[in-house]
């Protein structure tokens, strides 16, 4: 099959987060499929992170990330063509750059990863005779909607609220244009049903190299708590500051020299802000590689309440034989057995409590890790997830 995927995020060998989901996805097809991608790019790439998605790809194009003023926000929130969440990645360079690729290449199927830039396959003459597939890392009206309730009439709050405008119409709408759709869990594809019940969608789950990430000695240290994300994605940061102001108290007053260890790029400002006020945090911000810091860690938590879709970090953690304390939206996909391969908690204190005795219980943490291990080595590789997506899209084309 010739293949072309659509990419929000420009995806390489050292992202974390929703693209290594992609760059995985391109690196496995690459081997039995002609692949090529178009991606916005965040910021100024090295030539190392080009280079290690480009040789998996025949046509490579990157697009730079839409910038627009305030008076253009404005505008296009009352007067867009879509609506304005959609239209932070509104870009005709975009358009152009899909054009150009379909007409010199033929492709079997079209793939957009990410809501956010299904918009470029929604009836779009230039794809005509292409198959369409959607890959919906999240509903983002689900998603918009959930902050709305969880943050209130806070700044997140409102401006949550505020890009519900339209949302939901079009969302869906621009789903039912498509051939396939495509989402991480079975969570997520019962939450499209209930608002789109006429929707053909597929499951293709998360992965992880199992290879690379893989236990390693405990570093000696201080009793290290570990959350690992892209904190440009409101989820991940609202997760930090919740864990801060509502469970890591509980925590400190139990075990009075642990350190919460926040790792990933983008921290917000808030972050910053408590670390430099509060020595038990430590923000590390971009690295180039994650696994180091595992070692260093003695329970990861995935203390998320917005979002949707599925944590890969929790997955990492797993691999690399870290228990785990999550919520059960942050588990969301997982066949999460509580106290058996991870440990479940919505609320505070029992967050707090598990934490707490995951550090203390050395036979109870290694026992929980080490079923997770394997829980993810069955179930989860990356191999298995492109050999679902691969049959998926070989019945699209077949059709």
């Amino acid at each position: 099959m010739n293949i072309l995927f659509v990419v929000k995020e420009f995806p390489h060998s050292r992202v974390i987060g929703g693209p290594i989901i992609i760059f995985n996805r391109i690196k496995y097809l690459s081997s039995r499929h002609t692949v090529s991608c178009i991606a916005f790019t965040p910021h100024e790439l090295t030539p190392e992170q080009i280079e290690s998605l480009s040789v998996y790809c025949k046509d490579l194009r990157l697009v730079p990330t839409v910038k627009r003023s305030l008076p253009k926000r404005l505008y296009d929130y009352f007067f867009g063509p879509v609506p304005p969440y959609f239209m932070q990645a509104r870009s005709e360079k975009m358009f152009e750059g899909i054009r150009e690729m379909v007409r010199s290449i033929k492709y079997d199927v079209v793939i957009s990863e990410y809501s956010m830039v299904a918009q470029y396959l929604f009836k779009n003459p230039d794809l005509a005779g292409i198959k369409r597939v959607m890959s919906v890392h999240e509903c983002y009206y689900l998603a918009r909607r959930r902050a709305w309730e969880v943050k209130g009439f806070s700044r997140e709050g409102l401006s949550s609220l505020a890009n519900l405008k339209g949302l939901k119409d079009f969302e869906m709408e621009m789903y039912a244009d498509a051939d396939k759709i495509l989402v991480l869990t079975s969570e997520g594809k019962e939450e499209l049903l209930s608002l789109k019940p006429d929707l053909d969608i597929s499951v293709v789950p998360h992965g992880v190299d199992v290879e690379k990430f893989r236990p390693a000695a405990k570093e000696q240290g201080s009793p290290t708590v570990m959350f690992l994300g892209n904190f440009m994605h409101e989820p991940n940061s609202d997760a930090v500051i919740y864990f801060y102001e509502h469970i890591w108290p509980q925590v400190k007053r139990k075990v009075k020299d642990a350190r919460f260890l926040v790792v990933g790029r983008g921290p917000t400002e808030e972050m910053l802000a408590i670390a430099q006020k509060d020595s038990s945090i430590v923000i590390t911000g971009e690295v180039a590689d994650v696994r180091p810091f595992f070692p260093k860690s003695d329970v990861f938590v995935c203390p998320v309440r917005m979002g949707g879709g599925f944590r890969g970090k929790v997955l990492e953690a797993m691999a690399s034989g870290i228990p785990v304390v999550s919520t059960k939206l942050g588990a969301e996909g997982l066949p999460a057995s509580n106290f058996e391969n991870i440990i479940l908690s919505d609320e505070p204190e029992d967050f707090a409590k598990s934490v707490v005795l995951l550090m203390q219980d050395e036979s109870l943490s290694r026992k929980i890790a080490d079923s997770a291990r394997r829980l993810v080595v069955d179930n989860f590789s990356w191999q298995k997830g492109v050999e679902i997506l691969e049959e998926v899209l070989r019945g699209q084309v077949l059709q």
